[in-house]
């Protein structure tokens, strides 16, 4: 058996073209542009490229799009002026702090200044908690790539078993509450797990995340199993000497032949970061203006 490999990439143009033809309903209806802000500190190359891509498509679904650049040496107090700012504006529905951030500031006061119902990067303690009580909040955008990948492809998830590889704040422990807000019976798997193969051999939804190239084996997934693999890590290329690759926590070549359905990396969870980044200012715009929100983009 060959599984399917489920296209990311495809599929996150398919959200865009859904949020763009909301956005431009919200337009005409209503008279409202969804504004999302970016605040950029420092000038680390790869979140230059990573706002750069943000700032595009956000535009190209008609969105208004506002950066914010400030220096690396910026204090605390002007930053946390610059998000009181943003926090009062209006036109801006969504914000996020591209992380990281130089090491004078702390990650986690910034996301707290952030107010929730603008978190559309879905980081803060009241978004974490609003999903762990089942309320309605914003949802960290990887994981609810990820679920809004296992919807299409699972119609049904109830009383399917998950396994999440990985604990962690931004991924492990939403995905874990999105699977079981799914009735999936979850377990969250980490590096002091016992005997971590035969757990990840028990998942009909088997979803990596840790950033360990080619961690999961082909003999750990269940045969017919849905694998999503959230890690992505550069090593060198065998065949290209001076060049790198990309590699995801699972044995793609080998998973592939067990699996019912498979996330290639590139291409399979990237792509829905940034698609659920607008999906999520687009609905923290509705909920702002108390519209209703957009069908299969939210939770």
């Amino acid at each position: 058996m060959t599984a399917t490999v489920i296209d990311g990439k495809a599929f996150a143009e398919s959200v865009r073209e859904k949020v763009a033809g909301h956005v431009a309903r919200l337009k005409d209806a209503h008279g409202i542009t969804p504004g999302l802000a970016v605040v950029l500190v420092g000038e680390d190359p790869a979140s230059e490229v990573y706002v750069a891509a943000k700032h595009k498509q956000t535009v190209e679904v008609g969105m208004a799009s506002f950066e914010h650049k400030l220096p690396a040496d910026v204090s605390e107090a002007d930053l946390f002026a610059l998000i009181d700012r943003l926090n009062a504006d209006p036109a801006v529905h969504g914000i996020l702090c591209q992380f990281p951030v130089p090491d004078h500031l702390d990650e986690r006061a910034v996301v707290a200044r952030i107010d929730p119902a603008k978190d559309v990067d879905g980081l803060s303690v009241v978004n974490a908690g609003l999903l762990a009580s089942g309320e309605k909040g914003l949802v960290s955008c990887t994981p609810l790539g990820c679920l809004m990948l296992l919807r299409d492809r699972i119609a049904d998830m109830s009383g399917m078993e998950a396994v999440v590889v990985g604990r962690s704040n931004l991924f492990g422990k939403p995905m874990a509450q999105l699977l079981l807000q799914q009735n999936c019976t979850v377990t969250i798997a980490h590096s002091r797990t016992r005997d971590l193969a035969a757990v990840c051999q028990r998942a009909d939804i088997l979803v990596a995340a840790v950033g360990r190239a080619g961690m999961v084996k082909a003999e750990w997934v269940k045969p017919g199993a849905t694998v999503i693999d959230v890690g992505i890590t550069r090593v060198p290329h065998p065949d290209k000497p001076g060049k790198t690759q990309l590699l995801g926590d699972v044995d793609f070549a080998g998973a592939r032949e067990v699996a019912g359905a498979i996330t290639p990396v590139p291409g399979g969870v990237g792509p829905m970061t940034i698609a659920c980044l607008l999906a999520n200012t687009l609905t923290a715009c509705c909920r702002a203006h108390g519209l209703p929100e957009p069908e299969g983009l939210t939770v």
